[in-house]
């Protein structure tokens, strides 16, 4: 494994094992990481700012009191991931991480404030998103089976190729979100009536 310094400007890790590591208190600025592995790593208090992940393995990380700015997955697998223990920032504008074609499973967002997150062509399932606010949000060609939407506000999320979501409309916020006309049917699963064809 690399020796990594307590401040890391415009690096480029490629397969490095960081698995089980505790890589805490650590600023990454810039950085790019490709085909590493993170898992069950624990990132507390570590900042990273600007920086990509590509085809790394973060499940089960732990990101203790740990600081995201700017930051993308791509082709990712982050399984089990409780993301209520980062650092968010009290006031955002936009999400500071943005996920794209990620396996985020069994993953917690629950009360969380990230307006404007981008979850593209990613499998979602049994994910909490209860009580978060994930306005303006981008999850286009996603799937979100067994994910939980309850007190969520979804207002000008756009849905466009999701699958197998399950919203509640009564107990969701879904003003000017948008949703493939066929799939939009699933939104009525909440109501007592009955679909004929």
């Amino acid at each position: 494994m690399v020796i990594l310094e307590k401040e890391n400007w415009s690096k480029k890790f490629s397969n490095e094992d960081f698995s089980d590591c505790d890589i805490a208190s650590i600023e990454f600025d810039g950085c790019t990481f490709t085909d590493c592995d993170f898992s069950e790593a624990s990132l507390a208090k570590s900042t990273f700012s600007d920086c990509a992940f590509e085809r790394c393995n973060l499940s089960v990380v732990r990101l203790d009191y740990c600081k995201l700015s700017d930051v993308t997955f791509r082709d990712c697998k982050l399984l089990g991931v409780d993301w209520t223990r980062v650092a968010w920032p009290r006031m955002l504008f936009e999400s500071p991480i943005r996920f794209y074609d990620c396996l985020l499973s069994d993953s917690s967002f629950h009360g969380l404030q990230l307006p404007e997150i981008v979850m593209e062509g990613c499998t979602t399932h049994n994910v909490d998103f209860r009580e978060g606010d994930f306005s303006k949000a981008s999850f286009i060609r996603s799937d979100f089976t067994g994910a939980i939407f309850s007190e969520t506000n979804l207002t000008g999320t756009d849905f466009y190729g999701a699958i197998e979501f399950d919203i509640d409309i009564t107990r969701n916020q879904i003003a000017q979100a948008k949703f493939d006309r066929f799939e939009a049917v699933r939104l009525l699963a909440c109501l007592d009536i009955e679909l004929i064809d």
